[in-house]
């Protein structure tokens, strides 16, 4: 099957710092990956050249096949995504602001988003501006998976969440995740919360990807490990 993202010899630099150079990597379609890596070695820079935002200095991305910085209206609708945000809109009730972003994507699935609510439990009628900055970051994931996007990138998704919120919308990904068949390609500074979520894990370093292998299986080559203490051995500490 042909991948849903694959990025092949990526380069790039901020004037003559190297972030990274000849960077591979695929994602196959319904897996949820996860890429970990220490501040600065890139991350985001990545997700900003798989959206189509900064082109790189050598390489390539493409998303369902087509260039990253040229994918067509149809194929950019299939990808939803979250760049380190908040949602906006804040003097809207859980109600009113499902009701807004369902009027832009035709594909609006609103279960996802009261499912997610209903675990939260929030009230509809409640105001956005008088939840806690880690419901808030629930409300915006939330209209992240309403989209009912076939690809969701989530840029540092467990941004302002306590660990009960982060547990809780993992195992809630996960389960959404692979009853509908999506991709999900994240990152997380919280490498914890991404041990029973992701099938995958790449783990770069500052220049280069140090590991890009199945999670049950990397996790069985360091017996007793778990999967931050994995990070910190390949890594060095923080």
């Amino acid at each position: 099957m042909e991948p849903v993202i694959k990025c092949e010899h990526l380069t790039h630099y901020y004037g003559k710092h190297k972030i990274y150079e000849d960077l591979n990597f695929e994602v196959a379609p319904g897996k949820i990956v996860g890429l970990l890596g220490k501040n600065g070695t890139g991350k985001t820079t990545t997700i900003n050249i798989l959206m189509g935002y900064l082109k790189p200095k050598s390489g390539a991305c493409y998303v369902f096949g087509e260039p990253a910085n040229s994918v067509s209206p149809a194929t950019r609708a299939r990808v939803a995504l979250l760049l380190e945000g908040h949602v906006q809109h804040d003097y809207m009730t859980i109600t009113q602001i499902e009701k807004f972003y369902s009027a832009f994507y035709p594909k609006w699935d609103k279960d996802a988003y009261y499912g997610l609510m209903e675990k939260l439990k929030v009230a509809p009628g409640q105001l956005i501006s008088r939840m806690s900055n880690g419901q808030r970051s629930q409300v915006a994931l939330g209209l992240i998976l309403a989209q009912n996007a076939d690809l969701l990138v989530l840029d540092d998704f467990s941004l302002g969440l306590d660990p009960g919120y982060r547990r809780l919308f993992c195992e809630y990904l996960r389960d959404y995740a692979k009853a509908q068949g999506k991709t999900v390609f994240l990152t997380s500074h919280i490498i914890q919360d991404l041990e029973k979520l992701v099938d995958e894990v790449i783990i770069m370093d500052y220049g280069s990807i140090l590991v890009k292998e199945e999670a049950p299986s990397l996790m069985a080559r360091y017996p007793g490990m778990s999967l931050e203490d994995i990070f910190i051995e390949l890594t060095g500490k923080y």
